[in-house]
């Protein structure tokens, strides 16, 4: 059977058919300049090589008009400007089916009609509880439904042990801070004991390599200044000079004999001698997290009913991205480790700002931006400023959770052959996967990205036009990474001089292909592109003392960008995170907030197919800062 392959409509007066489809349109009153109304479209399927209209007749019918506005946009591209129009069904549609003569059949029956409405809608009362005086309508299935289970976000230890079964535990706790190992070791000692104990194997491995045992140790241990004095005496023996794979459980063992204040203080001795008299902690396991500053959940305020219009439907496009990596599966239980669950929609509100409008002045944001954040995070607008700024304080031993989840997937992806990019951004250092343009870490200083260039296989370093921290080129050097650079080092960095048609600079030792000397400029501009839209161009906690969210949601929302532009185009252009921003920025849509799901409807044409097609807009199930509701997508 073949479909629909071109409709014909004309705007100026004139008809005729292509491949068995015509129609007729014009510029409607007061049309803006560019746009095209279509007020009828005749479209003619032929069924060729059988006598089925396949197991559902019916169903040909809504491909039809789902194919519809696409045909349209193909149609009219060389009459509208850059790749066509969003095209959009915005009155009721009726089509009128007429069985014509096919095959065997020689007389047609009667026209059928098939009507296309809205789904009907009832008022909701203002002041219903769940909803707002501006938006109140709500689907008359809604009506009838009814309320969903509470939903309650899993704990970190769900996380931990998924981790676990993939293998990637001990890698990401190797990335961890020992604050951020710490906060998550006193959640799970009380649920967890299995968990607990690899995160305490952790911090006692990390005190034993920055004090290793002596080859000949003293007769009387007790002796032995360092992490001997830190141990439970009837820990020590065992622990002192055991095995590294050994410690998990050793020290699972002795949480099973040990009572939790004795665990608790052990921790908090790791980073100073042993106190049996020490207390706990306030705010340790079993006691609530500081809120944010109002003193409310944030989550209690979420909608549950109603529609909104924002002007870029592009901060929802992240969610799909960001959840085949198992990204958006960690931040509940991430920021439930430490009871910040019910802040995760201060997370995605934060993330929502990286890829809406420029901030001017460092700080001021658009009213459309607001509202659009505020959507996509599930609240009412505005979000104040006061609460992302006292959520990012609150959220640090998260943040690096986060980010470890996300490096993980990128160097697990990636080609040894293909090079890395590192450039300075923000008194840091960005390390990005040169083909492609995936975000892999954002560090301080160059000891934290040699994991990762390890976990990528050792693949040479491109270094690009950026503020570079001091000692960057000896560090990098320092710890055998091959590098490349234009940037002009400093005096006593081990460099050695490339004969090039401009100045290049690589490590001491073998020479680098110098085919990445030919890319070289290619990717620096495009990693400066990156630098200026995300991280100069976008703040999304301005007020923050503490660049550790601000960093975090940049990664997450290049990460984002870059998988859209790399399934989109990947195939026909070289991909990249900015062209996917400004390709995207303006696509509308319409949210609507239901009890068990978040409806996107966005307009139909080349951006929405191209999406539809990529598999970029498939259903997003229990989003944690939607109160585990479903994000969806639609056409319309």
């Amino acid at each position: 059977m073949n479909g629909p392959t071109a409709p014909t409509a004309d705007g100026t007066g004139q008809t005729g058919g292509i491949g068995g489809i015509g129609g007729t349109g014009g510029t409607g009153d007061g049309g803006e300049p560019g746009e095209i109304t279509v007020r009828r479209c005749t479209v003619t399927v032929v069924r060729r090589g059988g006598w089925s209209w396949g197991p559902e007749p019916r169903g040909l019918i809504r491909h039809v008009v789902d194919a519809l506005p696409e045909l349209l946009a193909d149609h009219f591209a060389e009459r509208l400007a850059a790749d066509g129009p969003d095209v959009e069904i915005t009155e009721p549609l009726t089509v009128t089916v007429r069985p014509g003569r096919s095959g065997r059949s020689m007389g047609g029956g009667p026209p059928v009609e098939v009507h296309f409405a809205p789904v009907p809608v009832v008022e909701h009362p203002v002041g219903e509880p769940g909803g707002d005086a501006g938006s109140f309508a709500r689907s008359f299935e809604e009506s009838f439904a009814a309320a969903p289970d509470p939903w309650t976000a899993p704990g970190a230890a769900a996380l931990f042990a998924e981790l676990a079964e993939r293998g990637e535990l001990a890698a990401l706790l190797a990335l961890l801070p020992d604050a951020s190992v710490r906060a998550y070791f006193l959640p799970l000692l009380d649920v967890d004991s299995t968990a607990a104990a690899r995160l305490l194997a952790e911090l006692v491995g990390r005190a034993l390599a920055a004090d290793p045992p002596p080859a000949h140790p003293p007769l009387d241990e007790a002796a032995r200044p360092g992490l001997a004095e830190a141990l439970p005496e009837r820990l020590r023996t065992t622990v002192v000079g055991a095995d590294t794979a050994d410690l998990p459980q050793l020290l699972a063992d002795f949480l099973a004999s040990a009572d939790r204040e004795e665990a608790v203080r052990l921790v908090r001795s790791l980073a100073g001698p042993y106190d049996p008299g020490a207390a706990e902690p306030p705010g340790a396991a079993g006691s609530t997290a500081a809120r944010t500053t109002s003193g409310t959940p944030t989550i209690a305020g979420a909608r549950t009913c109603g529609e909104v219009r924002v002007w870029s439907a592009l901060p929802f496009l992240l969610a799909g991205p960001l959840a085949r990596i198992g990204y958006l599966d960690a931040i509940g239980p991430a920021l439930a480790g430490i009871e910040l669950a019910d802040e995760a929609p201060l997370f995605a509100a934060a993330l929502a700002y990286k890829v809406l409008g420029e901030t001017t002045r460092g700080w001021r944001r658009a009213e459309r931006d607001t509202e659009a954040a505020a959507a996509f995070a599930g609240l009412p607008p505005p979000v104040a400023e006061e609460r992302l700024t006292d959520f990012a304080r609150q959220a640090g031993p998260v943040l690096p959770v986060l980010d470890g989840v996300l490096a993980l997937s990128v160097c697990r992806g990636h080609d040894p052959a293909d090079p890395l990019l590192l450039t300075g951004a923000d008194d840091g250092l960005l390390l990005v996967d040169a083909h492609g343009m995936f975000p892999i870490a954002w560090t301080s200083e160059t000891a934290g990205l040699l994991p990762h260039w390890a976990s990528c296989g050792r693949p040479p370093v491109l270094l690009c036009d950026g503020p570079l921290p001091p000692g960057t080129l000896r560090d990098l050097a320092s710890a055998g990474v091959p590098f490349l650079t234009g940037v002009r080092p400093l005096r006593g960095d081990p460099v050695a001089r490339l004969p090039w048609r401009t100045p290049l600079w690589a490590a001491e030792g073998p020479a680098p292909d110098l085919r990445l000397a030919a890319e070289l400029p290619a990717h620096a501009q495009r990693c400066a592109d990156l630098v200026t839209a995300l991280v100069t161009g976008r703040r999304a906690v301005p007020l923050a003392r503490d660049g550790g969210l601000e960093r975090t949601v940049t990664l997450a929302a290049a990460l984002g960008l870059s998988t859209i532009a790399w399934t989109l185009w990947r195939d026909r252009e070289t991909p990249d995170p900015v062209v996917a921003l400004h390709r995207f920025a303006d696509l509308e849509a319409t949210v609507r907030f239901e009890a068990t799901a978040v409806r996107v409807r966005v307009p139909m044409g080349r951006r929405h197919a191209d999406l539809h097609n990529g598999g970029l807009l498939a259903d997003v199930p229990d989003v944690a800062w939607l109160g585990g509701r479903t994000l969806t997508f639609s056409a319309g």
